[in-house]
């Protein structure tokens, strides 16, 4: 009798467990966002594939697109870790698809505005266009 007891208990924990995964809907559009921009300011190409759809990839399978971004990058590595900060302006969803506006914190003051568009794909988001909102406060402003 108790083995049977046990034996229910055991299968209703993994239903729920199998439950709570197919339910789990992963990041959201904006943690995705904010996660690609940190990626390329770590320049890590890895997440940043990983966090990119087919779009944004040049044509390239992981190790080739991975290859080629660190090809491009070895002599510029100064172009990484300039950011303090990144955090989120604007989020717009519908469906499967979303448009953040993320307001990036570099180290020198300056404030970027990015727009990253992404599609939700197989269950997770990601990033299918990006590109620099103007705005007027991405300049530092001198004096006080």
């Amino acid at each position: 009798m108790i083995t049977l007891v046990v034996g229910v208990v055991i299968l209703a924990l993994a239903f729920s467990v199998v439950v709570a995964i197919a339910r789990d809907r992963g990041p959201s559009a904006d943690d995705v966002a904010v996660a690609y921009e940190l990626a390329w300011d770590r320049l890590d190409f890895e997440s940043v594939f990983t966090l990119s759809g087919g779009e944004l990839r040049d044509g390239l399978d992981r190790r080739g697109f991975v290859t080629a971004k660190r090809t491009a990058y070895e002599q510029r590595a100064s172009l990484g870790g300039l950011v303090e900060r990144v955090g989120v302006d604007q989020v717009a969803t519908a469906e499967d698809a979303a448009i953040v506006i993320t307001r990036v914190e570099l180290r020198d003051g300056t404030v970027v505005h990015n727009r990253v568009e992404l599609a939700r794909r197989s269950a997770r988001w990601q990033v299918v266009a990006y590109r620099l909102e103007p705005s007027t406060e991405d300049t530092p402003r001198a004096g006080g």
